[in-house]
């Protein structure tokens, strides 16, 4: 069986960061894992090629060359998804797909033409695809109805990549996440009950990716990395000899909730095993919102306290913001931009407010009648929210746009990178010195150009690096990189605000629509 493996295209988004991988001649974030995973579950005796369409397009050769076509797709990567269905079906392919989007809403894929949907997690599902192709069906739903020990999970197929295409590599430790946040979807694909791979599981991955030559950054993509804190000490005791063996190949990101601040025997053992970055969901610095929203991890501590903790401790903090709760007061966008200024993080994702399919937001909105029509929600930054808000769209909307622009105003975000690296902790360990690759150099080059010399933020960039290199030069080249991320959000706050101003003004010539007053407050009035 030959099976060509495709992952659509995302749109520009936070995390595209074209501008700063186009400095390293690099063409994609991330590597598409769940595809790789998915080739080493299936039957090994079976053939594989693999193309990211973020990278190239599938050529000819590589259509006619595959008797089935399996993609795997999140909700941002939609429409191109549902493009490639179309264009295999056209071809007289064979067509598979699973991940968190056909997952969601299989009626959609199933609709563009799709043969076999494997949904859920592959280590039920997948056997029970192969069962059927070996029996010589042409389509078929597999679903599960438990979630996977992924102690069984083999190690993916890195071999299938594009290596030089991608700035960092992907590894997953845990699935699930504790918490029950209203509009989040992982505790519905997932589940919350988190579940590990063993240590020596992971450390088998690192040291194929290893053998295979990478020597960059590695992403651990568990939506909560520290869900179960007793497996994630285990583990870092065991990934901290590990790097130290092999010279400290890797660094990690990753992302986790904000209760890591609490244990700071966990953001040591992160620290001293190679991680610098770590993506909280703080969502709003607003109680009323996070208690609505039942992300009650974010209240019961001081937030400016627990990032900055998180920062001393040497870890350099992303964070998410929301827009859009509902209850929300006027000026939510000022307040956001207020918390990240004052906590010092120096790159956030921000979005308004999407009601996901099958969350907990999405029953609820559902049932109120508030879910517009053919809008189901893709948590990129471009988009207006799907559902009727309680408060007018259009306020929300430009508070969002303002907000956007503050925070990523250059010199702004110069600031905050500053004095986030000024308190950050020094690393626990120092990897041997080695010459830079040229395209570092040239890149750090051109943003030494554009940033301390052409731009207006020509004085702040040389004064902050100069304080960093004699207050904390231990940081200076992580400083540097966050520096550079400037590049990506120049732009893209133009193209955010573009493409909201856009979508507000179609909105609007349609005629406003009433905002969403509770039943609640209805009988208030009332009475």
């Amino acid at each position: 069986m030959r099976v060509l493996l495709v992952y659509p295209i995302f749109p520009k988004t936070f995390w595209s960061y074209e501008k700063i991988l186009a400095l390293v001649d690099r063409k994609v974030l991330l590597p598409p894992l769940g595809l790789v995973t998915v080739a080493a579950i299936l039957p090994q005796e079976w053939e594989f090629k693999l193309v990211d369409r973020n990278i190239r397009p599938a050529t000819e050769a590589e259509w006619d060359w595959a008797d089935i076509v399996i993609f795997s797709a999140m909700i941002v990567q939609k429409q191109d998804l549902l493009d490639q269905i179309r264009e295999a079906k056209r071809r007289g392919k064979l067509v598979a797909l699973g991940g968190p989007y056909p997952t969601s809403t299989p009626h959609e894929v199933q609709a563009a033409g799709a043969d076999f949907l494997i949904l859920d997690e592959g280590e039920i599902t997948l056997p029970m695809f192969v069962e059927a192709v070996q029996k010589g069906e042409k389509s078929g739903i597999f679903r599960a109805t438990e979630k996977p020990d992924v102690t069984s999970t083999p190690i993916p197929r890195f071999d299938l990549l594009e290596f030089d295409a991608y700035d960092m590599m992907s590894v997953q430790f845990s699935r699930g996440c504790p918490f029950q946040c209203e509009f989040c979807d992982i505790i519905v694909l997932y589940g919350r009950k988190p579940r590990t791979k063993t240590p020596a599981q992971l450390l088998a991955e690192l040291d194929y990716l290893y053998e295979l030559g990478w020597r960059r950054g590695v992403f651990m993509v568990d939506d909560n990395f520290i869900g179960n804190k007793r497996n994630v000490k285990l583990l870092l005791k065991e990934l901290k000899v590990w790097m130290a063996e092999h010279q400290y190949p890797f660094r990690f990101d990753t992302e986790a909730s904000v209760d890591l601040a609490q244990d700071p025997e966990l953001m040591e053992l992160m620290v001293e095993s190679g991680f610098a970055a770590v993506f909280l969901g703080i969502e709003t610095p607003d109680e009323d919102s996070l208690q609505l929203t039942k992300k009650f991890q974010n209240t019961r501590s001081s937030l400016t306290d627990a990032v900055q903790s998180i920062i001393k401790a040497g870890l350099r903090p992303m964070a998410g913001f929301i827009i859009g709760f509902d209850g929300e007061k006027a000026g939510a966008g000022d307040r956001i931009v207020r918390f990240a200024e004052q906590a010092a993080i120096p790159s956030t994702t921000f979005a308004m407010l999407q009601a996901l399919p099958n969350t907990a937001l999405w029953h609820r909105l559902t049932k109120e009648g508030r879910l517009r029509e053919n809008q189901d929600g893709n948590i990129n930054q471009t988009t207006l929210m799907n559902f009727i808000p309680t408060r007018p769209l259009e306020d929300i909307a430009r508070e969002y746009i303002e907000a956007f622009c503050a925070l990523y105003d250059p010199v702004k975000y110069l600031d905050r990178t500053y004095r986030c690296f000024l308190m950050m902790g020094s690393p626990k360990w120092k990897a041997p010195f080695k010459m830079p690759e040229w395209v570092v150099v040239k890149a750090l080059l051109i943003v030494i150009w554009r940033q301390g010399i052409k731009r207006e933020t020509r004085w702040k960039f040389w004064h902050h690096l100069f304080s960093i290199i004699k207050r904390n030069p231990s940081v200076a080249e992580h400083y540097l990189s966050a520096c550079a991320h400037n590049e990506h959000f120049l732009e893209y706050r133009h193209i955010v605000r573009d493409q909201i101003e856009s979508q507000l003004a179609a909105y609007l010539a349609q005629g406003k629509e009433k905002p969403y007053v509770p039943i609640a407050e209805k009988e208030q009035v009332v009475a």
